[in-house]
């Protein structure tokens, strides 16, 4: 897991940096759209709650799921998001968001095994809307690499949150995971209601 931290780090890192600019201001709003990214899947909590759901269910299935879903999500994610910000259509964005947030719910409550390839496929099938729908809703003046890293770091880090939730709650009766997945599963039911 470490190793992921790391490397995840040294990929910001090197995407991020710039060559230096023999005047101030040229590139004025870098860090406004690495910071504008990370903060996209922050204010929709249809993507908060995926995010999490996934962290925690990897972290219920254990061994390799636990950094290859989370992984098969941020790299199919990534791919989505270059399909949206290109214009490519994709049916049902929305519906298919609000599904993704009832399904990932529904497999943590249930505590649902399945082996890792399959359910790194699922997740990086709800992966691809997800992406898209970040990279539709880029503000068109942004970098699409300093906002995409954004979000993906952003991503990265609610997977993080769910796994280390998920972890904790394994340690003890894993009822907790069970509820978190239950709610997230209640809140995709309202979301796909609205």
């Amino acid at each position: 897991m470490r190793s992921i931290v790391r490397l995840t780090a040294l990929a910001a890192g090197v995407l991020a940096a710039t060559g230096a600019q023999a005047h101030v201001g040229v590139e004025p709003h870098i860090h406004g759209d690495l910071i504008a990214g990370a903060l996209h899947p922050l204010t929709g909590p249809d993507h908060i709650a995926a995010m999490v759901a996934v962290g925690l269910w990897a972290a219920a299935l254990g061994g390799r799921a636990i950094w290859a879903v989370p992984a098969a999500f941020v790299s199919v994610l990534a791919f989505g998001a270059v399909l949206g910000v290109m214009g490519v259509a994709l049916p049902a964005v929305e519906p298919m968001i609000a599904v993704s947030v009832i399904a990932l719910g529904l497999l943590t409550a249930f505590a649902v095994r399945v082996p890792m390839p399959a359910a790194a496929a699922l997740v990086g099938f709800f992966a691809l809307f997800h992406g898209h729908a970040h990279g539709a809703e880029m503000p068109s003046m942004a970098n699409p690499m300093l906002y995409g890293l954004g979000f993906v770091v952003a991503t990265a880090l609610l997977h993080g949150a769910g796994l280390g939730l998920g972890l904790v709650a394994g340690r003890t009766t894993g009822v907790l995971a069970r509820v978190a997945g239950a709610a997230v599963a209640v809140f995709g039911v309202v979301l796909a209601a609205g």
